[in-house]
């Protein structure tokens, strides 16, 4: 065992400053020679480390990470003061778990153990010093270069017939990897096959065509599609540039920035996600331009007046009828009848004309007329004569231009009395009528 830990740390450090590495399937051939280290297993036997040499070993790689081999070794072995001449030959059955430069295997094996005292006896393996014994182990190979490895495995040898010894069998040695193969039967030898395990073509240096567009399948991006060397071996059904593995479009001619799609109302928005494609729109909309129901150019998402244009300054609401408002509220707006009068005389209408150059300029104002009446006469009659007078100011107004939609009246009769009616003075301001401010101009 004192042997053996430096001879490892040798084969660790010598591992790691390798250069390139061959693979099994490049030199299926291999053979081997080395040392063997035998250790006893057992309650009644020496288990000291016994050094012996040669080990000797040739393998065959088969494929999918299998070799099969046989292996041969002496030693001398030592147990209770007896000296043993031991000998096994085997069987291997090995699989790489791994290609590289470090390369691990495991390896199960049958074959004979022999452990002689010496004496003669008739035969190669006499029965009465030897065993059958089966084997199951692990190792591993570093490679120097293509073709030369260290190799160090170790293995548990049990005997299947129990006349002689249970042991561990650790080799040392170096492997020479030879005989290129062909593991794909293409007639490319694998050390110059760039596809050793499947079958090509000598012009592709071992691999093969599939699609037959001259561009070989480890450099064919569609290899089951002829292609054009320009897009990698694939095709372009649409002959926009762009390979159809690629391209969003294959049936039509697109744009790379649109991923091979066409995008035929230029909104940037290509057209198989665009939900509009034939009109321009934004791509938050899935390519569709949003409503407008008012036709302000404020689309409805943002309008706060959707129903009602307006102007974009206003979040799509008309400006606010500010000089409409200011008159509402001044002095100015009041129409003052005769007693049982619902008649409009000069002073009235040059009111009702400031109302109406307002409401031109505010096209989209609506107002309420509110008619009034004093205390004079009964109730009933003071609410007709209310309405009169509120119908009087509509009906000036609608024959100077004002549609009647936008006009709305209302009579109070004597229900809002200004002034004492008392005297004649306060049933004077009590004949009145005025413009009041519409729910529909109430905007914001």
């Amino acid at each position: 065992m004192k042997l053996l830990k430096p001879i490892m740390f040798l084969v660790a450090a010598i591992s790691t400053t390798l250069p390139t590495f061959a693979q099994t399937s490049e030199n299926p051939w291999a053979i081997a020679v080395g040392v063997d280290l035998i250790n006893l297993q057992g309650d009644d036997v020496d288990s000291g480390l016994n050094f012996g040499a040669p080990a000797l070993s040739l393998s065959r790689y088969i494929g999918a990470g299998f070799s099969i081999g046989a292996q041969y070794a002496l030693n001398n072995v030592k147990n209770n003061n007896t000296d043993l001449n031991y000998s096994s030959l085997d069987g291997v059955v090995k699989y790489n778990l791994s290609e590289g430069k470090t390369l691990p295997y495991l390896f199960v094996g049958y074959g004979l153990s022999k452990f002689s005292d010496g004496k003669d006896r008739e035969g190669f393996f006499p029965s009465t010093e030897t065993n059958r014994t089966s084997l199951g182990g692990i190792g591993v190979n570093f490679y120097l270069d293509d073709n030369f490895a260290i190799n160090v495995s170790t293995s548990y040898r049990g005997n299947i017939e129990g006349s002689t010894y249970n042991h561990l069998q650790h080799i040392v040695g170096l492997s020479y990897n030879f005989g290129a193969g062909d593991a794909d039967k293409d007639g490319v030898p694998d050390q110059k096959d760039v596809c050793p395990d499947v079958p090509g073509l000598k012009e592709f240096d071992g691999c093969p065509d599939t699609d037959g567009d001259g561009i070989p399948d480890n450099k064919d991006r569609c290899p089951e599609e002829a292609g054009t060397e320009a897009l990698q071996g694939c095709p372009d059904g649409d002959g926009d540039g762009i390979a159809d593995i690629d391209d969003a479009c294959p049936t039509k001619a697109g744009t790379a920035a649109m991923n091979g799609c066409p995008d035929s109302d230029g909104d940037g928005v290509a057209d198989n996600e665009d939900r509009c494609p034939e009109v321009a729109g934004d791509s938050a909309n899935g390519g569709c331009p949003w409503t407008d129901s008012d036709g302000d150019g404020v689309p409805d998402k943002d309008d706060n007046c959707p129903d009602l244009a307006g102007t974009a300054a206003n979040n799509g609401c008309p400006d606010e009828p500010t000089d409409l408002i200011n008159f509402i509220n001044s002095e100015n707006n009041k129409i003052l009848f005769p007693a049982s009068s619902n008649a409009l005389d000069s002073d009235d209408k040059e009111i009702l004309d400031v109302v109406k150059n307002l409401l031109n300029k505010y096209p989209d104002a609506s107002i309420n007329i509110e008619g009034y009446a004093s205390s004079d006469g009964s109730e009933g009659y003071n609410m007709k004569l209310s309405e009169k007078r509120a119908s009087s100011v509509k009906e000036y107004l609608i024959e100077n231009g004002i549609d009647a939609n936008r006009l709305n009246t209302v009579g109070y009769g004597e229900t809002k009395l200004i002034g004492d009616n008392n005297t004649s003075a306060g049933r004077k301001e009590s004949r009145r009528a005025k413009i009041n401010r519409s729910a529909k101009m109430s905007i914001n």
